[in-house]
């Protein structure tokens, strides 16, 4: 069983990493078309700027499982490093703990709030819903659970103090 998650783990988390990079080469790539189509050609597409934004918030948020997945989010160096290795696993199940509960309010209130935002519109895009945007929240969590869990169960310390 905990093989099997540390499968869809790595699959999970590496297309969630995989997907964020994307979107970081989209909103590159609408940054160069808006600075030619601005400056170069003097004709300005507004639409580029909604859509940067857009794929920023979703690169974020499906980027953050991965530093979930290294260890590499919250920080307990200190405490770690005077400790014995049975308070060890204490201190990474309180991480655990704590890291679960920010990831339910992200995955509760963000359905929520992009539920509510599913009545709104983008300007510069009027046939675009800001759900899509608002849906970035509870899908990283989703995800931030699943490379929590397991770097709970495998643990990763990728951070420079902690790095193994």
């Amino acid at each position: 069983m905990r093989q099997a998650f540390l499968t869809f783990d790595r699959w999970a988390t590496g297309a969630a990493l995989v997907l964020a990079c994307v979107m970081l080469a989209i909103s590159a790539s609408l940054g160069m078309f808006q600075i030619i189509t601005r400056f170069i050609l003097e004709r300005p597409a507004e639409w580029t700027e909604v859509l940067i934004r857009f794929s920023l918030i979703w690169m974020v948020f499906l980027g953050i499982p991965a530093a979930f997945r290294q260890g590499a989010m919250v920080s307990v160096d200190v405490l770690y490093r005077w400790s014995k290795p049975a308070m060890r696993r204490v201190l990474d199940t309180l991480v655990l703990l704590a890291g679960l509960a920010l990831a339910a309010v992200m995955i509760w209130w963000g359905w929520d709030y992009a539920q509510r935002g599913r009545v709104q519109t983008v300007i510069g895009l009027e046939d675009v819903s800001m759900f899509w945007a608002y849906v970035a929240i509870p899908v990283g969590g989703v995800f931030c659970v699943i490379g929590m869990v397991a770097n709970w169960l495998d643990p990763m310390r990728m951070e420079l103090e902690t790095a193994q």
